[in-house]
């Protein structure tokens, strides 16, 4: 029952003095031994050490002492008669487990001496950080909830939508502006990246009858200049409602109703005549706010509207001499803006935890 042996005095010490491994025969008792003799080094080494060392300095002596010395130790197994193998085995792995064990006690002496050192039961407790809701995405929950009150659903649609739901449906004439590359994303030849949530109109018109109330919550892309007042994506909230006699009345005291419990009940709103190729007629309301800038009171645009107009209605597969239907669209980050006194819409894209804890509910 032997193995090879070098003919330096401690070949277990010196592997690389041996690499093809051309030992004398030694007993497994010798190879034992030196297993033996290597936990015991690497135990005194850790027992040895300070405390306050760093684990990764503790680790690194440990290492220089034992690399050479198991990777010997592992060699050797190669040279050693069958009947002996299963016994070496079982003992290498013991050592490797072993050293790990004590590199284990290490660690734990050295948190426990730190924790005891640090730990003072006098000093005040610190302050939990929480973490909250962006302040877009606490405009979008108070809209949705206002609107749900009013008889509203949520729906939702997929952000890459086709050229025909996101323009054609919509009545989007083929020569529009807003078809070319250099305002929309494109993912392919008929696929792009929404540039309005307006797709989930046509949408849930074509999936359930009327009447219909929704709220189109979403993130839609376009090819804008990141600045003071503008984004390439950015979240928009839409809202759509369909049924038999439904009229501009119902979109005014609706959208009005909206605005006095968002803004307050002594806030203003006023329509003005707008252009959108889905709508007609089209219009843009206005609240009288004060940004908090020195120049009081003034109508800021908060989002555009109008009646559906009879082409989405046929696209959608309705009849529009029996329905007619209201829509409209807004930016919740200029929302945002308006009721918390923002004045670039970059901020709200920074994720600086300073800015945003002050919103934090």
């Amino acid at each position: 029952m032997s193995a090879l042996r070098a003919s330096a005095a401690d070949p277990f010490r010196h592997p690389s003095r041996f690499p093809d491994f051309r030992f004398r025969l030694v007993q497994l008792s010798e190879y034992l031994a030196q297993a033996n003799a290597l936990a015991q080094d690497a135990r005194a080494l850790l027992d040895g050490l300070d405390p306050d060392t760093r684990l990764d300095v503790a680790k690194g002596q440990l290492n220089a002492l034992k690399d050479d010395r198991l990777a010997a130790l592992q060699g050797a197994l190669r040279a050693l008669p069958a009947d002996d193998r299963r016994a070496a085995g079982t003992a290498f792995n013991t050592l490797k487990q072993g050293i790990q064990e004590a590199l284990d006690v290490f660690a734990a002496r050295q948190a426990s001496a730190a924790g005891a050192s640090t730990f003072d039961a006098t000093m005040p407790a610190r302050s939990v950080w929480r973490g909250s809701l962006h302040p877009v995405t606490l405009v979008i929950d108070e809209i949705s909830e206002i609107f749900r009150e009013l008889g509203f659903t949520i729906a939702l649609g997929p952000e890459a939508e086709t050229e025909w739901y996101n323009f054609g449906a919509l009545n989007f004439p083929p020569d529009h502006p807003a078809m070319e590359l250099h305002d929309t994303l494109y993912l392919g030849k008929d696929t792009l990246l929404r540039t309005h949530t307006s797709p989930v109109q046509v949408r849930t018109l074509q999936q359930y009858k009327p009447p219909v109330r929704v709220l189109a919550p979403g993130q839609v892309y376009r090819r804008d200049f990141f600045d003071a007042t503008h984004a390439p994506a950015f979240m928009q909230l839409e809202g759509l409602a369909v049924d038999e006699g439904i009229s501009f009345v119902d979109l005014k005291a609706t959208l009005a109703e909206f605005a006095r419990r968002f803004y307050g009940a002594s806030r203003r709103v006023r329509f003005g005549p707008s252009y959108f190729p889905f709508v007609e007629p089209g219009a843009q309301m206005d609240v009288e706010v004060d940004l908090n800038d020195g120049k009081g009171l003034r109508w800021v645009e908060i989002l555009g509207c109008g009646m559906v107009h009879p082409h989405v209605l046929d696209d959608a597969g309705l009849d529009s001499e029996k329905f007619t239907g209201w829509a409209f669209g807004m930016g919740p980050a200029r929302i945002a803006m308006s009721r918390y006194d923002i004045s670039d819409i970059r901020v709200l894209y920074d994720s600086d935890v300073r800015f945003l804890e002050q919103f934090a509910r």
